[in-house]
């Protein structure tokens, strides 16, 4: 049986029950993020640009682990931490977020040179960083080994979801770039990056969250069945799948395919 069957679609009504929540706490940052990065072009020039540049990244940063968290928040079917309380709550994280995902990052670019499909591996496999650093309260080097063992033996399902979302975000950034192109070039640039950004990342991260979920439960935490609750994979809060659960450790060559020569089964 495949975990993350109606995944996407649980993720939409989610985004859409909360999305008062989600997008202000993304617009939130990507506004102040566009609109300082703005003022630091404007009164310095080359320099400013460089510092916004390195705000920009922190940013993301925040906002990854931001609303992974307001996703774990609403798991009990309420919003219990407001803006603030999301914010102050994500800022622990941000630093572990921000070794592992510049790690990530070249890891899969470099990935991606030889000849594209070890990209998608460590992309697949290395996707619930983020979810491992601030749900399962992992550091920055075990995320990667803990996202590994998470997605192990569903990395096909979690490939095909992505890929949907993939081809979703594409259209609906079409779509958007269709809206604003009477806007002169340089107002469009400035809205169409905080309006898709607002837009699209709490969406992923919803799906994102939701994949953590359903795959540690699939794996079965301890004190916890494999099974989901009746109302979906997202009540479980957390933690990460034992050692010995029977996916195994990521290979000691490397981060490369399992073996076996695929990327495993529904087992």
């Amino acid at each position: 049986m495949n975990p993350l069957t109606g995944v996407l679609g649980e993720a939409w009504t989610l985004y859409k029950r909360y999305a008062k929540h989600f997008l202000t706490i993304s617009f939130a940052i990507y506004f102040a993020i566009a609109i300082v990065t703005l003022i630091l072009s404007l009164a310095l020039g080359t320099f400013g640009g460089l510092l916004g540049s390195l705000l920009t990244l922190f940013g993301m940063f925040l906002l990854q682990a931001a609303l992974v968290k307001a996703v774990q928040d609403v798991q009990d079917g309420r919003v219990d931490l407001d803006l603030r309380r999301t914010i102050d709550a994500a800022m622990p994280f941000v630093g572990t977020v921000a070794i592992a995902s510049i790690l990530a990052s070249i890891g899969i670019a470099i990935g991606f040179v030889l000849i594209i499909v070890p990209g998608l591996i460590l992309l697949t496999f290395w996707s619930l960083i983020v979810p491992e650093i601030v749900i399962g309260g992992s550091g920055a080097i075990d995320s990667f080994s803990r996202s590994w063992r998470t997605v192990r033996g569903y990395a096909w399902n979690v490939f095909g979801t992505y890929i949907v979302v993939f081809l979703i975000l594409i259209v609906g950034e079409f779509i958007i770039s269709l809206i604003l192109a009477a806007l002169p070039y340089a107002l469009r640039g400035f809205f169409a990056d905080i309006i898709v950004g607002t837009l699209v990342a709490p969406f992923i991260a919803t799906v994102v969250t939701l994949v953590y979920f359903r795959l540690t439960a699939a794996h079965g935490q301890p004190g916890q069945p494999g099974t989901p609750p009746a109302g979906g994979y997202g009540q479980y809060g957390g933690g990460y799948p034992p050692a010995d659960g029977g996916f195994g450790a990521p290979p000691a060559g490397g981060y490369g395919p399992p073996p076996g020569g695929g990327w495993g089964g529904n087992g």
